[in-house]
């Protein structure tokens, strides 16, 4: 596992957004795997800057999404479809049906049942980017978490709710389950790149990178994976004993 600690949120956005266009320029067909939520937000910025800037081409890329809050459509102001298309496809030449979000409607659960092996079926995710949750959530997996689940329908704890209840006008349309990846799928990428910032995501980070691994925490499972890369700031990194 490897920790790159920067300045800050903007600076964590830099270094992953270059090693997203370095990927896509060492192979244009690669496949990522991709984040929602305020983490990852500077790294779709940078990406679009340097779309605009040096017209790096996604055209014959794919994409799969993590998660999505079950009862949103696509056009749901705070679906993840939504945040995705806003915070990153419509603003580069990506072909948008290659890029794939859980169903968070319809017949949900069968189309979750579905979802690895679609991945599978593109080839496999080359390059996958997460966030991680206060209490070391990965995708919507929460404590205690799986180590061997799929894709497929899980509840939303209380942190979590509360934690996006500032992102809906009532906490009481806060969806309370979602259809997230598995453990075991964000382990099948060959590449992973987590981000944090914040001393909010401190603690997760310390067990993360120096604690045990444990379903307690479910980030702990990335130690099991042998190409992981953690992108961090300052106050994110500030539990750490080696900086």
């Amino acid at each position: 596992m490897k920790v790159i600690i920067v300045e800050d949120k903007a600076a964590i956005g830099h270094t992953v957004g270059q090693m997203f266009v370095n990927a896509v320029k060492n192979n244009p067909k690669v496949i990522f795997g991709l984040a929602t939520g305020s983490s990852p937000e500077s790294t779709y910025q940078y990406l679009i800057e340097d779309y605009q800037t040096n017209h790096t081409d996604w055209s014959n890329v794919k994409t799969f999404n993590l998660d999505e809050y079950i009862g949103l459509e696509p056009t749901h102001p705070q679906s993840y479809r939504h945040f995705m298309n806003e915070k990153l496809f419509n603003h580069i030449n990506i072909q948008k049906e290659n890029t794939y979000v859980p169903s968070g409607v319809g017949d949900y659960v069968s189309l979750a049942k579905q979802y690895d092996q679609k991945i599978a079926e593109a080839g496999g995710i080359d390059l996958q980017l997460l966030g991680v949750g206060t209490n070391g959530h990965i995708g919507f997996n929460e404590p205690p978490a799986d180590f061997d689940s799929l894709t497929g329908v899980v509840d939303l704890v209380e942190a979590t709710f509360q934690a996006n209840a500032r992102f809906f006008d009532s906490i009481n349309d806060v969806p309370k389950q979602a259809v997230s990846m598995g453990i075991k799928s964000i382990l099948n990428a060959r590449k992973i790149v987590l981000i944090a910032d914040g001393e909010g995501k401190a603690e997760a980070i310390k067990h993360l990178v120096e604690g045990e691994i444990s379903n307690l925490w479910p980030c702990t499972a990335l130690q099991n994976h042998p190409d992981v890369t953690i992108v961090i700031d300052y106050k994110a990194a500030s539990l750490l004993t080696k900086q």
